[in-house]
């Protein structure tokens, strides 16, 4: 499969899943099966964002197998903005994919809020500027 078509496709469940996410956000007073679905939206746009770059650089030729050397690589390339949200992001998603209560659940959410929420967000606009050019 050449390597743009699949970034691109990739884009596309990415954009699903982050607009997925911001609507979760959006909810006043979510319950606790909300915040669970907001806290899986956050894990999956995540994932799909690393991913998603790590199919762009191949498309450019640079090759990074794991997520902290993608994003290390997306920031060395300016995709990324703040490496180190970035990296604080991959150990929360990597956290509150084996554990869950309800204290840490509405902790989690405030994060993806107030901090993770702006640096998904920058990374899929510049995504979604490249799709186009």
């Amino acid at each position: 499969m050449d390597k743009k078509v699949r970034w691109l496709q990739r884009f596309d469940n990415l954009e699903n899943a982050f607009l997925f996410l911001q609507k979760g956000l959006e909810k006043k007073s979510p319950d606790s099966y909300q915040e669970a679905g907001i806290i899986k939206g956050f894990e999956l746009t995540f994932e799909l964002c690393w991913k998603t770059l790590k199919d762009f650089l191949e498309d450019k030729g640079t090759i990074a197998a794991y997520p902290r050397d993608v994003i290390k690589e997306a920031f060395s390339v300016q995709l990324i903005r703040d490496g180190s949200l970035w990296l604080e992001m991959l150990e929360k998603r990597n956290h509150l994919a084996h554990i869950y209560n309800e204290t840490q659940a509405q902790h989690a959410i405030q994060l993806i809020k107030t901090r993770y929420l702006a640096g998904l967000e920058q990374v899929y606009l510049e995504l979604k500027k490249l799709c186009s050019a």
